[in-house]
């Protein structure tokens, strides 16, 4: 059964909800956010896997027929952080869950709260903004392997907290509004929720990788950084000794970058990239265009590390700003990925009738 919640539990959800784990795709294109609800009904379905976790729930509808309803998580990564796993909700289960309803009146909710049949909240509690501002390392800790290249005035090996300072990379590039050029006003117009690489587990690339919360691992080679994602377990590499990309160099998701130390901060630039989103509203990039700028400063501690992006692309123009942190946390690991399932991706084109229109593209 589906009731539309009060102004009072919106305000009360929104302040609860796990805003990171919207951060892969374009939550506003398939939920109002402004419109909550909560549906009860058995768990028929589950979809333990990314880019996001998945029920179906079978609901009792007002005439008594049964209604099918799809209840949409975040990532397996970030859920998995929580303690929440592909046991904590199996088919057979009645539950009561709340959240955003799916825009178009589609039987879809983000769910923001769980309670099993017995009423107990068994999903909803969540870092508040101040924990994810909070710094949990020591100064005195060596946290790195030791610097290879003596150049380097600063030992940055080890994992980083990316979700210091997050918010959701949807809407979050400056300025505002955005200074389309023609070409990339005409592109954003025409696409749509269903065009997002994320949603066919493509692995998002820069610049969306740079904005996400999941952790990272730095190890300095001497003569380059490697970058270990934990989401999509992408490993990056930052040239350090001042070498230009080979002519025969291919576009990738993540480019070719290389860097230099300035004082206390780390700069990177990126070109080499393939076309793709500059985030999840579906901002585009051009790709053969693209040159990224990344400047990672580093406190005086050496704790935590501010980190801007600036891009530079010819569908906009004047230069998109990204504004980032990492921390050292001492009880942070770096998790392998669990795999990427596009069934979701597919399904949802199935389901509001465009699958034939994807395959004919």
């Amino acid at each position: 059964m589906l009731r539309v919640a009060s102004s009072a539990l919106t305000a009360i959800l929104l302040l609860i909800g796990p805003r990171l784990s919207s951060a892969h795709h374009s939550f506003s294109a398939e939920f109002d956010s402004e419109n909550m609800g909560e549906v009860s009904g058995v768990v028929t379905r589950v979809w333990f896997s990314n880019p996001h976790v998945r029920y179906r729930l079978g609901a009792v509808a007002e005439d008594g027929s049964t209604e099918e309803w799809e209840l949409q998580m975040g990532s397996v990564t970030a859920l998995r952080r929580r303690g929440w796993s592909e046991d904590s909700l199996e088919a057979g289960d009645r539950i009561t869950a709340r959240g955003q309803l799916g825009r178009n009146q589609t039987k879809k909710l983000f769910v923001r709260r769980i309670e099993s049949s017995s009423g107990a909240v068994v999903y909803g509690e969540t870092r508040s903004a101040g924990d994810r501002n909070r710094v949990n390392a020591d100064p005195s800790t060596d946290y790195g392997y030791g610097t290879l290249n003596e150049s380097h005035p600063f030992d940055i090996s080890g994992a980083w907290d990316n979700s210091y300072r997050f918010r959701v990379t949807v809407d979050d590039l400056e300025p505002k509004p955005t200074p389309f050029a023609d070409d990339g006003r005409r592109i954003f117009e025409r696409s749509t929720h269903f065009d997002d690489p994320s949603l066919r587990c493509l692995s998002p690339g820069l610049p969306r990788i740079f904005g996400s919360p999941y952790n990272m691992e730095i190890v300095d080679a001497g003569s380059h950084y490697v970058i270990v994602h934990e989401e999509h377990n992408k490993p990056r590499r930052i040239y350090m000794d001042g070498r230009e990309p080979p002519e025969n160099r291919l576009a990738s998701s993540l480019g070719f970058s290389v860097g230099r130390w300035e004082d206390d901060a780390l700069v990177i630039e990126t070109t080499h990239l393939l076309p793709g989103w500059l985030d999840g509203s579906g901002l585009p990039m051009s790709g053969d265009g693209t040159r990224i700028v990344e400047r990672w400063e580093l406190s005086d501690d050496r704790l935590t590390i501010d980190r801007t992006m600036t891009i530079h692309d010819p569908y906009y123009t004047e230069p998109l700003t990204r504004v980032r942190g990492s921390a050292r946390n001492d009880d942070i690991e770096i998790m392998e990925q669990a795999s990427c399932d596009p069934d979701s991706y597919y399904l949802d084109l199935w389901e509001s009738g465009r699958l034939e229109e994807h395959f004919r593209r």
